[in-house]
């Protein structure tokens, strides 16, 4: 299990070390005017449907259905399974692509509704739309086929396939001359990036004997119980994306600006998101659905538990980092070229509201994973429910009444995600499926996030006034850097105190 999170999260890692190399490239093409937020609307509207169809609603209800047929139903039969609910990936992608191409103005009315009809940004938007969602299609069979892979233990294809997408935006980008503009240049890029994804887990699914035939839809009883599980999970998964949504609507309304800010936090949010929450959440799922069937129970117990204390070991450090010097990383990564210094502070306001959230926001795919494995898809709806109320109260009342602009949607999410996380450890210790987190390491690591606040608030303007004498972009980096081995070095510290303590040892 170690070996394979290794693998998953280090081939996150690469992808999104190029995925900011595009956004690098991006930023000093599109900057953060109104070409760079019609391209960002173009762009999140497809991924937001995969999102809620391909992605966590899909693997929930698929992985665990196709475990269990696969090792009781034999391989002709999982064969037989898999090819048909492609067929019914295709055929609903199919309906929700004729909508797109045909009637993009009218799914921009109900999608950003801040879009006004005379909007001169509306004809770049409908065209760009046009081009990127076709891209929903060929990540419907990735996520199928990811799946596939993941349930028979083969994880480095599916992990490997987001450095395609960041690899062809980068080159159609960098060959922008060659396109109407360099927003259709990047658009194009995320066509030919999902087309290049296929292409890459297609192959290692028929190496590995695990392709699929193209079939008729069919209603046999296994796709019967899948339906089932996929009802709820897409509940799920749609909660989440009504409050992505509201993200994407309410900022139609801000300044111009207000997406470029969100996409370029959000970005850096999702780094730790990938490498370590989506990671574990990715591993435990056909593990836990193994495990169950086993009867497992105790080890089910300790893997969570020690999932928590991973993500939280990982998210306080990181917390502190991007409140403290996230303006510095999003200067050095991304000011450049059309990307000023205002993009910068506006950007980083959403990073700060952001990493408020970042410890659960690591936590949630573990906790659902756990749900999900047994087949129990109704518990996570229901604290998601609830979480999603209270966050679009507070996105329409921070971001609107109170002031607080892009920021306060961020911060509605942070809060949203709080609740959620906390709702699932509370319904999975109450059902037992779970180990309490050690509360002494929690307030350790918690006081060595705190002290490490403090200390990179007092070193800041001295390192940064030192480090504005050498060559900037440079300087920024390695201070930067500096800084960030504060709390990364506190949080091993606190953690090796408590461990040695339990055991014993001369930290007793």
């Amino acid at each position: 299990m170690l070996r394979s999170f290794g693998t998953i999260s280090g081939l996150t890692l690469l992808s999104r070390l190029f995925g900011f190399v595009r956004d690098l490239v991006l930023a000093a093409m599109l900057g953060a005017g109104p070409v760079a937020d019609a391209f960002m609307l173009a762009f999140r509207l497809p991924n937001h449907f995969r999102a809620i169809l391909a992605e966590g609603a899909f693997n929930g209800a698929f992985v665990p259905t196709y475990a269990a047929l696969s090792a009781t139903g034999g391989p002709d039969r999982a064969r037989q399974f898999r090819s048909g609910i492609l067929a019914w990936l295709l055929l609903a992608n199919g309906l929700l692509l004729a909508v797109a191409l045909f009637a993009t103005g009218a799914m921009l009315w109900v999608l950003a509704p801040g879009l006004a009809a005379d909007d001169p940004q509306r004809g770049l938007v409908i065209a760009l739309t046009r081009i990127t969602f076709p891209y929903l299609v060929c990540m419907s069979a990735v996520v199928l086929l990811s799946g596939v892979l993941n349930a028979h233990g083969r994880f480095a294809a599916a992990a490997a396939a987001s450095v395609l997408l960041n690899i062809t935006m980068i080159a159609t980008l960098l060959g922008a001359q060659w396109f109407p503009s360099a927003a259709h240049a990047a658009a194009w890029g995320v066509l030919a990036g999902g087309v290049a994804q296929v292409a890459l887990v297609g192959w290692d699914a028929a190496r590995a004997g695990l392709g699929v035939s193209l079939v008729m839809p069919m209603l046999d009883p296994a796709t019967r119980l899948f339906l089932r599980r996929l009802g709820p999970a897409i509940l799920t998964s749609g909660a989440v994306q009504v409050a992505v949504f509201a993200d994407t609507m309410l900022a139609t309304f801000l300044p111009t600006g207000a997406l470029s800010h969100l996409y370029y936090a959000d970005r850096l949010y999702q780094l730790p998101l990938g490498v370590v929450g989506i990671a574990l959440g990715t591993l435990l799922l056909p593990n836990i659905g193994r495990m169950v069937a086993e009867g497992d129970e105790p080890q089910i117990r300790t893997m969570m538990a020690q999932a928590l204390t991973l993500c939280l070991a990982t998210g306080l450090p990181l917390m502190v980092i991007f409140a403290g010097i996230g303006d510095w990383v999003i200067a050095v990564l991304f000011q450049r070229g059309a990307f000023d210094a205002a993009a910068v502070q506006g950007a980083y306001g959403v990073l700060v509201a952001y990493s408020v959230g970042l410890v659960p926001g690591l936590a949630i795919r573990s906790l659902v994973a756990g749900f999900q494995g047994r087949g129990d898809m109704g518990t996570p709806l229901r604290a998601l429910i609830g979480a999603t109320l209270v966050n679009l109260v507070l996105k329409a009342l921070l971001a609107g009444p109170m002031g607080m602009g892009v920021a306060g949607l961020a911060l509605a999410t942070s809060a949203g995600v709080w609740i959620y996380a906390g709702l699932l450890y509370r319904a999975a210790l109450r059902a037992g499926h779970m180990a309490p987190v050690d509360l002494r390491l929690v307030g350790v690591l918690t006081a060595a996030a705190a002290v490490a606040a403090w200390l990179i608030r007092l070193l800041r303007d001295p390192v940064l006034a030192l480090a504005t004498s050498w060559w900037p972009a440079a300087a920024m980096m390695l201070a930067g850097l500096a800084l960030a081995a504060v709390p990364l070095a506190l949080t091993a510290l606190a953690w090796v105190a408590v461990r040695e303590r339990r055991a014993g040892g001369p930290w007793r």
